[in-house]
């Protein structure tokens, strides 16, 4: 088998599933007064203060929920707290549909979205300066496109906006966590998924600055936040700490590595004649979007999936015969309605990258491409 839709997923770390196993044996609730439930509440908060120390951010800015897609709507609906300031949001077209959903909801209670327009996949810093008003309250730009992989100037975005000290700046960042370094210094809000970095499915993260006081989207109990009520998902969240740690052992050393088989692949898929590059130099190489003019990428998925070989159209939460990310980058129908993800990790191997090019030469040829 060869897995190269990292971005979708990730398979849980043998270490991470290790801890997980281990946190089983604290059955108490964290929230219990006894002893077991001050045990188990003990190694929450040393999960907690590890993750924090890892993202450099406060552990009382930690907001457990069940993954991004949460957390996303979780920051975006909390908006409407804030419309006293205003009820205007900006984003861009290269959004997560958990994004997009949210940002449809306030529209129809009355908030107006603007997108920044961008240029080879990136905001256009001047343009973005003069969607600014006084009635801006929201600005949310992913870190990473899902899609794309297109990287986002996120710390100078957030330098900008500390100008404006009432406009919220939130990122979904995903796709960021332990592939790339980034500072989330200037950034209020910021939302992750622990299954996209060789953690469990089902948690993920909200970080809020500690001074943004937000409405919860799930209220009815105590748990580790005021801003998130349910029992705390104790082996959830000691694996999650473990995946984190992990995912940035080696960071740069597995960019690296990724980056090499990233120009491998790039370097053969530009031998075919019917094949677009859609990602670009401000793309981080775990993600590589292309286009095949006169194959359905439902086709051509399923014609590697006979192969054994596991890629994506679009992103695994996206609705819709045309990816609108792709369109917001290259401005082409056709590529929009063709494209597919390769998307790879420091677990793909040569021998992974060798299977893919011999199994897509021969779906291409099968299909129709042109050599």
């Amino acid at each position: 088998m060869t897995y190269l839709d990292y971005s979708a997923t990730t398979p849980v770390d043998e270490e991470v599933l290790d801890s997980f196993v281990k946190a089983t044996k604290y059955i108490g609730n964290p929230n219990s007064l006894h002893k077991l439930g001050i045990k188990a509440k003990h190694l929450i908060d040393a999960s907690t203060n590890q993750i924090a120390n890892i993202l450099n951010v406060k552990p009382n800015e930690i907001i457990y929920t069940s993954g991004a897609s949460e957390s996303n709507n979780t920051i975006i609906k909390a908006i409407q707290k804030f419309q006293n300031r205003g009820k205007h949001i900006i984003t861009t077209k290269l959004e997560h549909s958990s994004i997009y959903g949210p940002l449809n909801y306030l529209e129809k209670q009355g908030f107006k979205i603007d997108y920044v327009p961008l240029e080879n996949g990136l905001v256009k810093i001047d343009e973005l300066k003069k969607l600014l008003t006084d009635d801006t309250v929201l600005v949310t730009i992913s870190m990473v496109s899902s899609e794309t992989g297109i990287r986002q100037p996120i710390e100078e975005i957030g330098q900008i906006l500390k100008n404006y000290p009432k406009i919220i700046f939130h990122s979904d960042i995903t796709q960021a966590v332990g592939k790339i370094k980034f500072d989330l210094s200037n950034v209020d809000a910021a939302s992750l998924s622990a299954h996209k970095f060789f953690g469990f499915k089902g948690i993920g993260i909200l970080y809020k600055k500690e001074n943004l006081i937000i409405e919860p989207l799930i209220e009815g109990g105590k748990s580790t936040t005021a801003f998130r009520s349910g029992t705390p998902p104790l082996e959830l969240i000691t694996s999650t700490a473990k995946a984190l740690r992990l995912s940035y052992q080696n960071i740069d050393d597995d960019f690296e590595k990724v980056k090499k088989l990233n120009q491998i692949l790039i370097n053969n898929l530009k031998n075919y004649k019917d094949v677009s590059i859609n990602s670009n130099e401000n793309s981080i190489p775990h993600i590589l979007n292309i286009s095949i003019k006169g194959i359905k990428p439902e086709t051509m998925l399923h014609s590697l999936e006979e192969k054994e070989v596991y890629i994506s159209t679009q992103s695994a939460c996206s609705t819709g015969n045309a990816s609108k990310a792709v369109y917001a980058l290259t401005n082409n129908e056709e590529k929009a309605k063709t494209s597919i993800r390769i998307s790879i990790s420091k677990k793909t191997t040569m021998k992974d990258i060798e299977n893919f090019i011999k199994a897509f030469d021969e779906s291409y040829i099968k299909l129709g491409g042109s050599k």
